[in-house]
C-alpha cells in the first residue's frame, strides 16, 4: 500500500468520526502493509449518551488527564487490530490524521498523547506516523514518540 492510498484511507476513517470537537481516523498498518486496525475518535459504543464534548473540562478534577469524551481514533484502530489481528500487531504503524471542519486532512502537530503512545508500546507497534506534510508522513519509533509526548506543552 502506497502513501497516497494510506492518506485516502485514514482519511475516510476519520470523516465517521462522531466527537464534536475534532474529526481524527487511524489506520494500523503490519509490517507487510496489510491494514490492520482502523479507528475513529467518537463516545465509546458510539453511544451518544457517553458525549461530553459539549462539557466545561475546566471543573474536572487534576486527576483526570484525559478530558476528551471520545476514545481516540488512534485507541480504536489498537482495539480493533488487538480483536482481530494481534498476530500482525508487532512492527506495525499507527497513522493519524486530522480534518478540518470541510473534512480535508490537516497537518498533525506533535506527539501529545501519553495515553495511545503508552497502549501501542505494550501492543509492540513500531512506528507512530504523523501528517507534518501531506505529501509524507513523519515516522516516529514509538518509544521516540512516548518519550515527546511526555515533555508536550501547548503553552
Amino acid at each position: 500500500m502506497n502513501e497516497g492510498d494510506i492518506l485516502k484511507r485514514v482519511t475516510e476513517e476519520a470523516k465517521k468520526a462522531l466527537c464534536q470537537k475534532a474529526r481524527c481516523g487511524s489506520l494500523l498498518v503490519s509490517k507487510d502493509g496489510v491494514i490492520i486496525g482502523k479507528g475513529y475518535n467518537a463516545p465509546p459504543q458510539d453511544n451518544p449518551h457517553y458525549a461530553r464534548c459539549s462539557c466545561d473540562k475546566s471543573s474536572y478534577h487534576i486527576k483526570v488527564v484525559d478530558k476528551t469524551c471520545c476514545m481516540h481514533a488512534e485507541q480504536r484502530a489498537l482495539l480493533d487490530a488487538l480483536k482481530n489481528n494481534s498476530s500482525l500487531l508487532a512492527g506495525s504503524t499507527l497513522y493519524y490524521i486530522r480534518l478540518d471542519c470541510e473534512g480535508n486532512p490537516q497537518t498533525s502537530g506533535k506527539p501529545h498523547c501519553t495515553v495511545c503512545s503508552k497502549l501501542a508500546l505494550d501492543l509492540g507497534v513500531e512506528f507512530f506516523a504523523l501528517y507534518h506534510s501531506l505529501e509524507k508522513p513523519t515516522l516516529y519509533k514509538t518509544d521516540e514518540y512516548n518519550t515527546l509526548s511526555f515533555s508536550y506543552s501547548d503553552m
